[in-house]
């Protein structure tokens, strides 16, 4: 089964930056589709952002321009950048994985979540 595992959380100031990162392994097919999300305490869990294979890129409107989404397809790895970070963005944030065996979807993996904390 396909793990998927993020890093790169912490502690950031208000208008700092941060990178995290996702590696998904263990991959017997392809990795299609990879996004983060976020979760804030009491609050559903939100897209933040994802990426296709291909380079595809969508966003949520609250990160546009501030978080770019990058991902690098031969090592099943998916970066997440984020600068001019505000309180909002306190959440813990979580990797998606999407695999695909060609056009089948075999299914969506799950990291364990890293927590991002901006402090105001």
């Amino acid at each position: 089964q396909v793990l998927v595992v993020e890093s790169g959380g912490g502690l950031v100031q208000a208008g700092g930056s941060l990178r995290l990162s996702c590696a998904a392994s263990r991959t017997t097919f392809s990795i299609s589709v990879m996004a983060w999300y976020r979760q804030a305490p009491g609050r559903q869990r939100e897209l933040v952002a994802r990426i296709s294979s291909g380079g595809s890129t969508d966003y949520a409107d609250s990160v546009k321009g501030r978080f770019t989404i990058s991902r690098d397809n031969a090592k099943n790895t998916v970066h997440l950048q984020m600068s001019s970070l505000k309180s909002e963005d306190t959440a813990v944030y979580y990797c998606k994985a999407k695999e695909y065996k060609g056009a089948y979807f075999m299914g969506s993996y799950w990291g364990q979540g890293t927590q991002v904390t901006v402090s105001s």
